[in-house]
């Protein structure tokens, strides 16, 4: 299952070259991946409530080639593997057919109150 999320690059994105500024590639891909989460009708919201919420644990990132002031990108998001506390996903960012961002995405579910990883709610898993 792949998910396609799209981004309009705007001038508060770019560095003074108008280049995207590099970390803002790591906004678009948390962005996608929200949209990846509820679009998969998992409300975070009410996991909140419940007192869990999803912590980035590990990113690696390949900046292939820069992106720059209004290209319109696609992030694309592939779940990997699900264990029953983590969640790796790859994300790409293409621009008309070219990858110029790569990562691998790691989350846990972490109880607010203990700030421990716990396992991945059974709708979660159940969706992926």
């Amino acid at each position: 299952m792949t998910h396609s999320f799209p981004v309009t690059v705007y001038y508060e994105d770019t560095d003074m070259g108008g280049v995207v500024y590099h970390a803002n590639f790591l906004r678009f891909i948390e962005r996608a991946r929200s949209d990846f989460v509820r679009g998969l009708g998992v409300d975070q919201n009410a996991m909140r409530d419940a007192g869990i919420v999803w912590v980035v644990t590990r990113i690696e990132a390949d900046y292939l080639s820069p992106a720059r002031f209004e290209d319109n990108l696609t992030v694309r998001t592939t779940v990997e593997t699900v264990t029953t506390a983590r969640l790796t996903m790859a994300q790409t960012v293409w621009r008309d057919g070219q990858e110029l961002f790569r990562a691998r995405v790691t989350a846990v579910c972490m109880a607010m109150q203990s700030g421990r990883p716990v396992r991945l709610p059974a709708e979660v898993r159940a969706s992926l």
